[in-house]
């Protein structure tokens, strides 16, 4: 990490005090965004990596729940607050929109096509959080902080009812999760993708013949 991140990382902390405590967006959620970022980075040409370290660390810095009506606009909130640290803490002019637009990109919900190399590395940086281990981590631990169920065990698979991620964990990833390994936007993200959700289809294999 450049001698930015730790002012960063600070900013972020205090930030983030005021706001609702989020296990699956914290500290450790920011530090691996980083290493995808830079394991991605390393294959991409014409990365800015001050660009793309700031848009890291500040791209949940507005972070509303997953079921708030205003969920689409949270990563535009925090490219704005990213926006206004950056300016007093000296970075350069010329760069902010770059990381605005990265940060605001970011967001599956806000549905907003990433326009550069940075922008492109942040959000498969980020869905690859959605995805393996930490992916399947984080997904139980939302399912059950919005009231949801591990599984169906009438119908785990929905054969034979609508798929509802909102009452069982286990169906957000056919929903959303088992999907986004199409929707990576660089060649190195698509391949750890593609080997994540492999692994989340073997897991799932394994929950069913546990639950018979």
């Amino acid at each position: 990490m450049s001698p930015a991140a730790d002012r960063y990382r600070a900013h972020v902390t205090a930030v983030w005090a005021s706001q609702t405590a989020d296990g699956a967006h914290d500290l450790g959620h920011l530090e691996r965004v980083w290493t995808n970022a830079r394991a991605i980075g390393r294959d991409e040409p014409g990365v800015d990596w001050s660009v793309l370290e700031a848009a890291v660390w500040f791209h949940d810095l507005v972070n509303l729940p997953k079921d708030s009506p205003d969920r689409a606009r949270a990563s535009g909130l925090s490219a704005d607050a990213a926006v206004a640290f950056l300016r007093a803490d000296g970075f350069a002019a010329d760069k902010l929109a770059a990381v605005a637009h990265a940060i605001a990109a970011h967001s599956f919900s806000a549905a907003i096509p990433p326009q550069t190399i940075e922008a492109r590395i942040l959000q498969d940086a980020d869905r690859l959080e959605a995805l393996g281990a930490i992916g399947l981590a984080r997904m139980f631990l939302i399912s059950g902080r919005m009231g949801g169920g591990i599984v169906d065990m009438a119908d785990p698979m929905a054969l034979h009812r609508p798929l509802d991620d909102k009452r069982f964990a286990l169906d957000h990833l056919e929903v959303k999760l088992l999907r986004l390994p199409e929707t990576m936007q660089t060649r190195m993200g698509r391949m750890i993708a593609e080997e994540r959700a492999e692994w989340m289809m073997s897991f799932r294999t394994r929950l069913l013949a546990e639950i018979g």
